[in-house]
């Protein structure tokens, strides 16, 4: 075979991922409180993007000047294929400006640390006992444990390890109860000993028998300690009410603790109205003396400044309406979603369908992609409750009776509400789950019936079951 070079021309086509779409990709994507940081962000790299203020006489230019403009503007990037004429109002229109008021704002919780802080200050005295406690403190994770060794301690305080240990004592006498403890079995004696509740028999189980009582293995826990299984069962129900995570109650940097929902659906004269929350993103508009600058462009700018306000201008627009887009794509795929679901809308759950991606970007004329991304890290509020978008998306298991698909979800909520009605001494186990599901016409096999129950979180029969 002979190699050789040479110049061919060819003729193809080739999808290209320009700024101005990854940019409506990723806008697509956000959720609403997420794209208000973005637009706060973009606001501060491209001085054409304001926020809209009520009063903007003064510094506006008169109306036919800026309709004049904003048409060449519309014309000429519709010209390009980059921009819709549809979203003109998008930066015409003027709407109320958001009022910030103090019941917009909320305290912020302390942490752990300083909760322990303070309280490690009114029980010590000593400043050099202080410091060895503050170095502790330090060293106590999220969870509430201790995350450091008292040889370590040694070595960078200098303190002997009896010393050490006593201000660590101090320290797990603290509130919340097991805080500093090295590991579970210390967190959960602390409480038991600021309870008045350590008794001999549930240190051993604590100390040698958490993973048989995890596993509801009491049968084996009796007789090893030589003691009934009703015995061990109310041992067991005293170790449950402990906390192993104690520090669990206290915020972390940069933790999120709410969810905003970015769609509200209401019912209202028993139609569902839907509403996208977006009224915390900035309404956007082009400055007012950008636009005048341009229109005087050819007498008083250098031409590198018109090309600077002209590439912001191309920016901002796009920003607009990628926003604008976002809005009107997460009502379509949410409009869709209200009609298909209608029935969990009004009856809850147990009335969830099984759905996917495609019936919905058929139903909405859209990509498949393009749903996927727009119910991306987003929540709806709705009448029965708050969820996640991709809840509303699941799989189904063929109902014979009624010869429909019966949704993931609405199987589980029949579980749960079996089980919450179960023989506490005589539970369902799974195979029995199963036949009671088959007998109501639903086609599902044990492992399916298990692969939910774990889902929910729901313990196996072993560990549900009660002894008289």
């Amino acid at each position: 075979m002979r190699l050789s070079y040479g110049m061919k021309l060819e003729q193809a086509q080739k999808l290209i991922m320009t700024p101005e779409l990854r940019q409506a990709i990723m806008v697509l994507q956000l959720s609403a409180v997420d794209l208000v940081q973005y637009v706060e962000n973009v606001m501060l790299e491209n001085p054409l993007l304001e926020v809209t203020e009520e009063n903007t006489e003064e510094t506006e230019p008169s109306k036919d000047e800026n309709d004049d403009f904003t048409q060449e503007w519309s014309d000429y990037l519709a010209e390009c294929g980059q921009v819709d004429r549809s979203f003109d109002r998008a930066w015409n229109g003027q709407e109320e400006k958001e009022r910030y008021n103090l019941e917009h704002f909320v305290a912020q919780l302390p942490t752990l640390q300083d909760h322990l802080y303070l309280q490690m200050r009114l029980s010590l005295s000593d400043p050099k006992d202080i410091d060895v406690g503050e170095f502790l403190i330090g060293n106590i994770n999220d969870r509430g444990y201790l995350n450091i060794s008292l040889d370590e301690v040694q070595k960078v305080s200098g303190y002997s390890e009896q010393e050490t240990e006593r201000i660590l004592q101090v320290i797990q006498s603290l509130d919340p109860p097991g805080v500093g403890a090295r590991d579970l079995q210390e967190c959960l004696l602390i409480q038991l000993d600021q309870r008045g509740q350590r008794t001999p028999v549930l240190e051993k189980i604590i100390n040698f028998f958490l993973d048989d009582l995890a596993n509801g293995n009491l049968l084996k826990i009796s007789t090893s300690l030589g003691i009934t299984v009703q015995e061990v069962q109310h041992q067991t129900d005293l170790i449950k009410t402990l906390d192993p995570i104690p520090g669990r109650n206290f915020s972390r940097s940069g933790e999120n603790r709410y969810i905003k929902p970015d769609v509200v659906i209401k019912k209202i004269n028993d139609e569902y109205v839907i509403l996208v929350n977006d009224i915390a993103v900035p309404r956007l508009m082009i400055n007012s003396r950008y636009q005048i600058l341009l229109n005087n462009k050819q007498s008083h700018c250098d031409p590198g400044t018109v090309q600077f306000v002209q590439n912001k201008m191309k920016s901002a627009l796009w920003l607009i309406r990628s926003i604008e887009q976002r809005r009107l794509t997460l009502y379509r795929v949410v409009n869709c979603i209200v009609d298909y679901q209608r029935e969990f809308l009004d009856n809850g759950i147990k009335s969830l369908k099984p759905l996917n991606l495609k019936q919905i970007a058929e139903t909405a004329e859209i990509h498949e992609s393009t749903v996927s991304r727009a119910i991306a890290n987003k929540y709806i509020q709705t009448p029965q409750g708050l969820f996640d978008l991709k809840f509303f998306f699941t799989s189904g298991v063929e109902n014979v009776a009624a010869g429909e698909m019966v949704a993931a979800e609405s199987i589980k909520q029949v579980m749960k509400e079996l089980i919450s009605s179960e023989d506490p001494y005589q539970p369902y186990s799974d195979q029995q789950l199963c036949d009671t599901l088959q007998s109501r016409g639903v086609d599902i096999a044990r492992r399916t019936v298990a692969k939910y129950r774990n889902e929910i979180g729901i313990p196996p029969m072993r560990q549900r079951k009660r002894y008289r």
